[in-house]
C-alpha cells in the first residue's frame, strides 16, 4: 500500500513539474509573440497617449449642443432634438436603402450558398471534383472582403447601392456556404439511402433526405448573417456602395459633426433593433428544434 502511494506522489509531482514547464514556456512564447508583434505594427505607447485625448476630443464634437429647456421646440431653434435631426426624413430613407441592401443580399446569397452548399459537403456531394472545385470557389468569395469587392464594383458600375448589394451577395454566398455545408455534413443520411432504395435521384435525396433535417439551422444561420449584412452595408457606404453608410462617411469629411453623431445614433438603434428581433427568431428556431 505505502508503495502505491509512493508511486502516485511521485507520478503527481512529476506531473506537477511537467506542467508547471509547459506553463512557464507557454507564457514566455506568448511574450516573445507581443513583441514581435508590438514591433511589426510599429506600437507607440506614446502615440497612444497622446492620440487618447483627441479621440475624446472628436467625441466632444460630435455631441449635440441640446438644451433642456428646448428639446421639443421647432426645427428652426438650435438646442432641439427637431433641430439636431433636421435631415431626418433623408437618414429614414438612406435607413431604409440600407435594410434592403441587407435584406437582398442576404436573399440572394442565401440562395446561391444553398445550391453550392450541396456540393461542398464531403458527405453529399456527387463526386470528389464538384466537392473540390466548388469548395475552393467559396473559400475565395468569403477570402475577399465585402468593402473590395465594393470598391471594384463601385468603379464598373457607378456610386450606388447596386454595388453594395452585389458585393455583400458574393461575399455572404462564400461565408453561408461553408457554414452550410458543415451543416450537411453532420445530417444523418439514412433516409437518403431509402430514397436511394426507392429509385429516387441525387436531387431527391437532397430535396427529401437532407434539407428536413437541416432546414432549421440554416435559417438560424441565414438569420445571422442578415444581421451582419446590416452592420456591413453601412461600412461599405464609405466607399459610395450606397445607404446610410455613404452619408455618414459625407458628414464626416465635411466635419458636420452634429449630423455625424444623429446618423451614428439611427444606425446603432437600428441595429440593436434588428439584433433583438433576429435573435429572438434564431432562439424559436433552435427551440422548435430541439422540442
Amino acid at each position: 500500500m505505502n508503495n502505491i502511494l509512493e508511486n502516485y506522489s511521485k507520478n503527481y509531482s512529476e506531473q506537477i513539474k511537467k506542467r508547471r514547464f509547459w506553463n512557464i514556456f507557454i507564457v514566455l512564447g506568448l511574450f516573445v509573440a507581443i513583441l514581435i508583434s508590438s514591433s511589426i505594427i510599429d506600437l507607440n505607447m506614446t502615440r497612444i497617449t497622446s492620440g487618447i485625448p483627441r479621440l475624446g476630443d472628436y467625441i466632444a464634437k460630435i455631441l449635440p449642443n441640446l438644451d433642456t429647456n428646448l428639446l421639443f421646440a421647432n426645427s428652426q431653434i438650435e438646442g432641439s432634438v427637431p433641430y439636431w435631426y433636421f435631415n431626418f426624413k433623408k437618414y429614414i430613407v438612406l435607413l431604409y436603402e440600407t435594410f434592403n441592401m441587407a435584406v437582398l443580399s442576404t436573399l440572394f446569397g442565401f440562395v446561391f450558398a444553398l445550391l453550392l452548399s450541396f456540393f461542398s459537403a464531403r458527405n453529399i456531394t456527387p463526386n470528389v471534383l464538384s466537392f473540390f472545385f466548388v469548395k475552393r470557389f467559396l473559400e475565395f468569395l468569403r477570402g475577399v472582403p465585402e468593402i473590395i469587392f465594393a470598391i471594384l464594383f463601385v468603379w464598373a458600375l457607378g456610386v450606388g447601392p447596386l454595388a453594395g448589394i452585389i458585393a455583400m451577395t458574393i461575399h455572404t454566398t462564400g461565408a453561408l456556404g461553408k457554414l452550410f455545408s458543415e451543416v450537411h455534413e453532420n445530417a444523418e443520411l439514412k433516409s437518403c439511402e431509402a430514397i436511394r432504395s426507392a429509385g429516387g435521384g441525387w436531387v431527391p435525396e437532397m430535396r427529401y433526405g437532407v434539407l428536413p433535417q437541416v432546414l432549421p439551422n440554416i435559417i438560424s444561420y441565414a438569420l445571422l448573417r442578415f444581421e451582419i449584412n446590416i452592420r456591413a452595408s453601412t461600412v461599405i457606404g464609405f466607399v459610395g456602395a450606397g445607404g446610410i453608410g455613404q452619408e455618414l462617411y459625407l458628414v464626416i469629411n465635411f466635419n458636420y459633426y452634429e449630423e455625424v453623431s444623429a446618423i451614428i445614433l439611427l444606425i446603432i438603434l437600428t441595429v440593436i433593433t434588428i439584433d433583438i428581433t433576429s435573435g429572438a427568431l434564431r432562439q424559436r428556431i433552435i427551440k422548435g428544434t430541439h422540442d
